[in-house]
């Protein structure tokens, strides 16, 4: 077992450099994702937030999509951010009506759910298999999981306010997402638990 994964980071848009930042604290080896040649290298991927379309119409044009795809499919462990939530969604609701998605996780997600920019938020979130108490998630311009398949295990949701008992975390089988971007927090436990799940599929 690899005690330090190989995790990759796509590197199109979104906080990248926090991720990587993040990754390595949590005890992984980190590298941006920029070609589809560097996805066989990774044991893990993270897809970090943006915005969906645009991260999406990019993905297409520079020949990602399909390796992460086939990624997803192979099993690769990913973790997706706010707009990586929405890329591993296989359905959406509010996309544009060319909007791809890597997909794999059996969810159907609401783009900017919570509102405009002006409605980010950050709010305490009780993760299932995390511990330390509530974490500080931020929510910007973020998505919800309006339904989920039988094989979908919610690992947080909104615990109150206007949203109370959304669904902002999910996990299925090696993908999961949340709504929110733990990358900015410098709180590396969702990070931890991600390189835990990547060292238990290598």
């Amino acid at each position: 077992m690899n005690s330090a994964p190989l995790i990759g980071v796509l590197a199109i848009q979104g906080a990248v450099r926090e991720h990587i930042a993040l990754l390595e604290a949590a005890g992984a080896k980190a590298m941006p994702i920029r070609h589809a040649a560097d996805i066989p290298k990774v044991s893990g991927i993270v897809l970090p937030g943006g915005e969906s379309t645009t991260i999406s119409k990019l993905a297409v044009i520079d020949g990602l999509m399909e390796p992460l795809r086939e990624a997803a499919r192979s099993d690769v462990p990913m973790y997706g951010s706010c707009a990586g939530m929405i890329l591993l969604a296989d359905r959406i609701l509010d996309g544009r009506p060319d909007q791809q998605t890597i997909g794999g996780i059996d969810m159907t997600v609401r783009r900017n759910a919570f509102g405009r920019q002006v409605d980010s938020f950050e709010g305490g979130i009780d993760l299932e298999g995390i511990p330390g108490g509530p974490y500080p998630g931020i929510f910007i311009r973020a998505p919800w999981v309006e339904e989920i398949g039988a094989s979908i295990e919610v690992l947080g949701r909104v615990g109150s306010g206007a949203a109370e008992g959304r669904i902002v975390a999910v996990r299925d089988r090696n993908l999961m997402a949340t709504s929110f971007h733990p990358e900015l927090t410098g709180d590396t436990r969702v990070h931890q638990y991600f390189v835990e799940m990547v060292r238990q599929t290598a």
